[in-house]
């Protein structure tokens, strides 16, 4: 393919030029000089696109086959002119073309709309011409038998048309050529539906990739993926079908039955006796009947009683998934926050390994001097193999932490995890303590569940009690009966039943009792839960408050620490010392990093406590 660029200087003129396997990029010449090539494979059909300026025009000749990807050229091609010089006048050349496919035609209507006058010569192309703008031939230039569409008003409208079939046959390239793909493709403007596949794509990376983790997007992942969350969901929406079918006892119930039947009867063995001068048997009889039949409880407040015993433990159990979504959230942050301090560790152990092998260095360049002597070396060889062990087993640490992350998130075991927050301290203010209790005792969705539980326990006692009422309900048929199927005449039945209990063989005194005792176990329950309530709220607004202090303090000790290394360092080098000090102010400074590093994931652990302790975890954590 040769591509010939006029005068102006296009910066966005390369677009254009994605065709699947054509064009090696590679040897893509400047667009600012006439004459550009691209080489293209001699054994495929070839398109040739140039532009010429010629006074007040611009005319751009086509020659080639003008069909399947070559269309998507000629199109991006016609847009860059457009947006490059938009008061333009276009001339489109066809002379050249060999072929013209149906994408082509459509193409060219489109650029005949907005404002190119085409120029053909040939039968096939001048009638593909003449079907465009729908005129009769006119006289081409002379000597050349061409014919030229010189109707200038029609480059007068402002087509901003869409153009559909750029995209159309886009998306058949990206997803029907599959033997041909582009060596360097250059940037095109995606269409909207590709953007969402390119951003899901690159939020969902392949097994091979590493899986880029914020504390809220594993918070939303776990909510989605847990077992233990996906399975109280089900659970819910078990109880809520549980309160259907106890609603569908409240509602009437009607069927219809349909029978052919054949019957004979001994009368003799119906009455005990015989008659005689009457026969033994009647029939057989042939019986068709097929009608409706429906009831349904007018009255019967054991039934209503359970359906609102039941609709108190679908909110139960609802209140039940969202305590257990909680509780999720709960493990997600503390292994987390687990899996940031183990990180934070190694980081530090990485440190130290380094400041060790330092000291090791200058303690073995001091020997060499004849400063000095082997017992130094030999400790700074001791602490430096110390704390390279201690590096091996934080780093196993971090790696079983990051697995327990995946499996919490239940991810594909082969998904690698790559943590993108950091263990951070920032200063809040101290929550009241009384305000938090009762924030908890209002949102905890725990407490819900067990006050939606005893409602249904006491509905369930009240269904109990009102078995020793009597409960009436209406039945009844209506059929179409005979002894064939044109026979048959409209029978029916009709009836209200009245039932009294009268003695029941203590099985009502038993449920009612039971129902007491249920109460009784929730009502314990409920004040062991409040106490429980006030417990989690005290204890993790204590250890916020000892982890706020705790940081401040750990803070002070890495810095304190690391001017005792530095001073015991240099004394050590000047010779003032020997490198005991050395040795002591490098275990120093490593349990200043150690209770740093705790310090922050104490506050960060105990503020997942107190959100957990009023109820507030998913709204927090899942962002």
């Amino acid at each position: 393919m040769d591509i010939l660029a006029n005068p102006y200087n296009w910066e966005n003129i390369h677009n254009f030029i994605k065709i699947m396997e054509l064009v090696d990029y590679k040897n893509f010449a400047q667009f600012g000089c006439k004459g550009a090539h691209l080489p293209t494979r001699q054994s495929l059909t070839m398109l040739r696109i140039t532009t010429e300026k010629k006074k007040a025009k611009t005319v751009l000749s086509v020659e080639g086959r003008l069909a399947g990807p070559f269309v998507v050229t000629l199109e991006q091609c016609w847009r860059e002119l457009q947006a490059a010089t938009p008061q333009e006048k276009f001339y489109i050349n066809l002379c050249g073309v060999s072929f013209i496919d149906g994408a082509g035609k459509m193409l060219l209507k489109e650029m005949h709309r907005q404002g190119g006058q085409l120029i053909a010569e040939g039968c096939l192309n001048q009638a593909i011409v003449r079907e465009i703008v729908n005129r009769p031939k006119t006289e081409g230039r002379s000597g050349e038998g061409k014919t030229a569409e010189g109707a200038k008003e029609g480059g007068e409208k402002d087509g901003k048309g869409a153009p559909i079939i750029f995209y159309v046959l886009l998306a058949g390239l990206l997803f029907g050529a599959g033997g041909l793909r582009a060596q360097e493709a250059a940037p095109v403007a995606a269409t909207p539906a590709a953007k969402a596949q390119m951003q899901e794509k690159e939020q969902t990376p392949g097994l091979g990739e590493p899986l880029r983790l914020t504390l809220d997007k594993a918070v939303g992942i776990a909510l989605k993926q847990n077992a233990t969350a996906q399975i109280a969901v089900l659970q819910a929406a078990e109880a809520v079908q549980d309160k259907n079918i106890a609603r569908a006892g409240l509602l009437p119930q009607a069927d219809l039955q349909t029978y052919d039947a054949v019957r004979r009867s001994n009368i003799e063995a119906q009455l005990g006796i015989q008659i005689p001068g009457f026969p033994q048997h009647i029939g057989p009889i042939n019986v068709f009947n097929a009608g409706p039949t429906f009831g349904m409880p007018v009255f019967d407040l054991t039934l209503w009683n359970r359906y609102k015993s039941a609709r108190e433990t679908a909110n139960a159990s609802k209140a039940t998934a969202l305590s257990t979504r909680e509780q999720v959230v709960l493990l997600v942050v503390s292994q987390y926050i687990g899996t940031l301090r183990a990180m934070a560790t190694v980081e530090a152990s990485k440190s130290r390994v380094q400041l060790a092998q330092a000291l090791y260095d200058q303690a073995a360049d001091l020997q060499k001097e004849g400063v000095g002597t082997g017992i130094d070396t030999l400790r700074a060889n001791v602490e430096l193999q110390n704390e390279k062990q201690a590096l091996l087993v934080a780093q196993t640490d971090r790696d079983a932490s990051l697995f327990a992350l995946n499996r919490l998130l239940n991810l594909d075991p082969h998904q690698e995890i790559v943590l993108a927050d950091s263990l951070s301290f920032f200063d809040t203010p101290q929550p009241d303590v009384n305000a938090s209790m009762d924030e908890a005792l209002v949102t905890r969705q725990e407490w819900k569940a067990l006050d939606s539980q005893t409602k249904a326990a006491e509905h369930d006692k009240q269904a109990s009690e009102a078995l020793r009422l009597p409960n009436l309900r209406v039945e009844g048929n209506w059929a179409y009966q005979g002894t064939r199927l044109n026979n048959g005449i409209p029978v029916y039945s009709y009836q209200a039943t009245l039932d009294i209990p009268i003695f029941t063989g203590g099985r009502t005194h038993a449920e009612i009792v039971k129902s007491d005792l249920q109460l009784k176990v929730l009502n314990e329950q409920k004040q062991d839960l409040r106490n429980q309530i006030s417990l989690d709220v005290k204890t993790a607004l204590l250890n916020l408050k000892s982890a706020r202090n705790q940081v401040e303090v750990a803070n002070l000790g890495v810095q304190l620490a690391t001017e005792e290394v530095d001073q015991a360092r240099d004394r050590f080098k000047a010779g003032v010392a020997n490198n005991i000090e050395v040795i002591q102010a490098q275990d120093a400074l490593a349990r200043a990093n150690d209770n740093q590093i705790a310090a922050l994931y104490r506050f960060n652990q105990a503020r997942a406590d107190y959100a957990k302790s009023i109820g507030q975890m998913e709204k927090i954590y899942a962002k």
